[in-house]
């Protein structure tokens, strides 16, 4: 989801205060929060897109009788993969916030060295059990999405909103990993879950846009001046859903699974100008991401 830039409030590595009477170092409140920046992911909203769609998928796999102890294993390795990239990227220096120092090199290598290992047993352990092939066909497609996400970031802030949407795409590829090794199989089940949440997913990203964007338009022409693609894209995803609906693809229950986030899109263009709280945002969506896979879940359990 939507994510700012820390390479502004981190410019440098801040220095160290040391305290002289007894011979240690103190880090100061900065460097506490730079060395954070260093190893944990700053886009908070990505989690929700990751593990939502991971635990929906793992559900509906389990329920047509699948095995639970390939997706804890497929979690270990994902959520170490997904931590991972943080410190790998500030150590190679290509991240936001970039490893200075050679105790600030350090530090990421302490993060990152056990995270690469966990998520290396954890897959060496998936692929001891043959489930590899499928799982490398996923991480292929996941990987070009990831790549073409870095390009449409590089070609600047037009493209940024479809980047993320792009990004979204990778991350929600844990819905059909999840199903696949809870049952072995990679069937019409699995893409029909890898798509409905990335839809979610890139609904959730285009809205977070729009109030952002949208945080001063005041009247009803002002904020559909602003938001008109995402009124159109409301009106696709409901095409798309109520067409798998009609072929017998999805129940009803499914597309009830969107009501939520395609009644908060629609209300924002009838509501007053509000100033924009990114922390309560976050947590809203957050909020719609786990009733969508809630009902997701209650949706595939009666096909």
């Amino acid at each position: 989801m939507h994510s700012l830039s820390l390479s502004a409030e981190f410019p440098s590595a801040p220095a160290v205060a040391s305290d002289t009477t007894d011979g240690t170092a103190k880090v100061t409140k900065p460097q506490k929060e730079r060395r954070r920046a260093l190893v944990v992911p700053r886009e908070h909203g990505a989690w929700g897109m990751l593990l939502v769609p991971l635990v929906a998928g793992a559900a509906v796999g389990v329920m047509v009788g699948g095995r639970i102890a390939p997706v804890l294993l497929l979690t270990m390795a994902v959520l170490a993969l997904f931590w991972l990239r943080t410190p790998a990227e500030s150590w190679l220096g290509t991240g936001a916030v970039r490893a200075q120092t050679p105790e600030e090199r350090r530090h990421v290598r302490n993060f990152a060295l056990p995270l690469a290992t966990i998520a290396a047993v954890s897959l060496i352990a998936l692929f001891w059990q043959g489930k590899g092939r499928e799982l490398l066909v996923l991480g292929m497609i996941a990987g070009i999405a990831f790549a073409a996400q870095i390009v449409l970031k590089k070609m600047g802030r037009a493209t940024r909103m479809v980047a993320e949407v792009v990004g979204a795409l990778a991350l929600t590829s844990t819905a059909p990993a999840a199903y696949y090794v809870a049952t072995g199989r990679l069937d019409a089940k699995a893409w029909s879950l890898w798509l409905l949440n990335w839809l979610f997913a890139a609904d959730q990203v285009h809205f977070v846009w729009l109030r952002i964007r949208g945080a001063r338009a005041a009247g009803w022409s002002e904020k559909l001046l602003v938001g008109w693609t995402f009124l159109v894209g409301q009106v696709l995803l409901v095409g798309i859903l109520a067409f798998a609906c009609h072929l017998g693809w999805l129940t009803a229950l499914t597309l009830i699974a969107f009501a939520p986030v395609l009644f908060r899109g629609c209300a924002w263009f009838a509501k007053k100008p509000q100033p924009i709280v990114v922390r309560r945002l976050g947590w809203t969506e957050l909020t719609h991401a786990l009733v969508f896979g809630i009902l997701l879940i209650a949706g595939f359990s009666l096909l």
